[in-house]
């Protein structure tokens, strides 16, 4: 039986968070020798690359492809299952998502034949949350992500509809209960934390944006619509802000110090990152003060 596979989702400007992620998820898993991690970097995909600049559609909104965005790495999420070679099971997580749970019993839940387990986004209407999901590799021999990317191009798809699932039967998906994907909450409930709102993601604080808001919402959609061809992708954006909540500050910092002391994120790593503007500039001064994890 093939082992199973945790797959974590990146680019350059997520990178630090992603090696953070996975350490995460090794460090507090009882099986951690018992299935594999691998991070996903979308630089090392050419379909990417080869569509910078070109027109696709969010939402209905026509957007151009940035590979420099803060989430390019999106799309990456549905390749798992070629990289499984249809085999086994896979857990996608993106890389601003930190376990403090154990993922092995994820990784061995029955799925009741179902494809694919994930959170169910507020309103069904809305579709899925596919920043955390378990996939039946096997049940999904129809995810070829650069047929689908093609297809997001000849505007044949829309992003939003393939990133929440809407393009997928939905008797093969079941819902995860959102401790499992714990968005921006940390309780002693949770197993996942993500830190999804980007703009207060906590290594990012004091960083001019760099990502790409939403623009179908009325009247504020079509205002960051005007602002960004009036003023570019990421004018008159501001900056980051901190995390309201201290205790996911304090554990990011925290799980960076331990990556940092063992020699999984090297100081001089860190500090490109920081000078390049993908980890906030006083991250030495915050990892100084913050007090070891239990």
């Amino acid at each position: 039986m093939k082992r199973p596979g945790v797959f974590i989702q990146t680019n350059a400007k997520q990178a630090i968070g992603a090696k953070v992620s996975a350490y995460s998820i090794k460090r507090n898993s009882r099986h951690a020798d018992e299935f594999d991690v691998t991070v996903m970097h979308q630089e090392q995909y050419p379909m990417f690359l080869g569509r910078e600049g070109q027109t696709y559609r969010r939402h209905g909104v026509e957007h151009i492809w940035l590979n420099a965005d803060l989430q390019s790495f999106t799309l990456t999420r549905f390749m798992p299952p070629q990289l499984m070679g249809y085999v086994g099971r896979a857990l996608v997580v993106d890389p601003d998502v930190f376990a403090v749970g154990d993922v092995w019993d994820l990784l061995t839940r029955d799925m009741n034949g179902k494809a694919i387990l994930c959170r169910q986004l507020k309103s069904k209407g809305k579709g899925f949350a596919t920043s955390v999901m378990l996939l039946d590799c096997a049940k999904l021999t129809h995810w070829n992500v650069e047929e689908g990317f093609s297809e997001l191009f000849k505007l044949k798809r829309d992003y939003h509809d393939w990133i929440t699932l809407k393009l997928e039967a939905p008797g093969t998906i079941s819902t995860l209960e959102p401790e499992w994907n714990d968005f921006d909450r940390l309780t002693p409930a949770t197993k996942m934390v993500h830190n999804t709102r980007r703009r207060t993601q906590p290594w990012k604080t004091g960083l001019p944006v760099d990502y790409t808001p939403a623009e179908y919402a009325p009247v504020i959609g079509w205002l960051m619509q005007l602002r960004r061809k009036l003023f570019g992708n990421y004018g008159l954006l501001g900056y980051y802000r901190s995390h309201p909540d201290p205790k996911q500050e304090q554990l990011f910092f925290g799980l960076l110090q331990e990556c940092l002391n063992k020699g999984l994120v090297g100081e001089a790593e860190l500090k490109s990152a920081m000078e390049n503007d993908y980890v906030r500039h006083d991250a030495l001064e915050v990892i100084a003060r913050t007090s070891p994890l239990p």
